[in-house]
């Protein structure tokens, strides 16, 4: 019931940019649809010479409120290349909330029901952001098993990018995630209504992305052989309320709790 009423919500709310939206994908040669439940639609996309798939509905993660816009394509990386870049914000919460959920639980591993997001954060070292990229750390937080595949993808055009969206669609503090996962590229982003400008800054991001990726040609001598599984041990509290350098104030609203 709850789901239903959530659905109908957001459809109703949206509804008024669909026309506009699909108007936009007509323009650029893009296949509309609307999803099966029609709370949400998918328009398949061309990211130069690969295919890729646009969606926004219903969130699909917890830390996502109400609905959100997906990316994805399929690059053929190794499955072991492990990136992640998220809000500052939202890297927050998961780190809080995955301390929480092993030492209630008093689990001694983190399992493959985890998702990716917070496992990672838990298993790797967070990134350094060089000294003139004080702004963009005070916004986005990233780990990966290389951290020179990490490095050559973060820095550059997709940091510009980054910095760029965070005008408009990334605008703090909207919840994103930035991944390779088995061989794809994904993004995900807090989207309440399915703005034509959003959509297209958060393609062009994500089509830089997906460049970027595909220079990486093959894993560097530090990247992660498999999926490691990290002991309860290996977690520490992270310091809530206390924002990294830079950072805008972040215990003012405490993060919803979920478990």
């Amino acid at each position: 019931m709850l789901n239903s009423l959530k659905r109908m919500m957001i459809r109703e709310r949206a509804r008024t940019h669909w026309r506009e939206v699909e108007a936009w994908s007509r323009e650029r040669g893009f296949h509309f649809r609307r999803a099966r439940d029609d709370a949400g639609f998918v328009i398949d996309v061309k990211l130069g010479e690969r295919d890729g798939r646009l969606e926004w509905g219903p969130s699909q993660r917890d830390y996502i409120v109400g609905a959100e816009l997906r990316l994805r394509t399929e690059l053929g990386l190794p499955n072991n290349l492990q990136l992640l870049v998220l809000s500052r914000p939202l890297m927050h919460e998961l780190e809080r909330e995955t301390f929480e959920r092993f030492t209630d639980t008093m689990q001694t591993h983190i399992d493959t029901s985890t998702p990716e997001e917070m496992r990672w954060l838990a298993m790797y070292e967070q990134f350094s952001f060089g000294a003139g990229r004080t702004p963009l750390a005070a916004r986005i937080g990233a780990v990966g098993s290389s951290r020179s595949a990490l490095s050559r993808w973060l820095e550059g055009p997709l940091a510009e990018q980054i910095e760029a969206a965070g005008k408009n669609v990334l605008a703090f503090p909207v919840p994103f995630v930035l991944m390779t996962l088995r061989g794809r590229v994904l993004l995900r982003v807090g989207l309440p209504v399915p703005r034509v400008d959003a959509l297209t800054q958060a393609l062009a991001l994500f089509s830089v992305a997906v460049q970027r990726a595909t220079q990486i040609k093959e894993l560097p001598p530090d990247a992660a052989s498999a999926w490691p599984s990290t002991p309860v041990s290996a977690l520490t509290p992270p310091e809530l309320g206390t924002p990294a350098l830079g950072t805008p104030e972040l215990a003012e609203k405490e993060p919803k709790r979920r478990r």
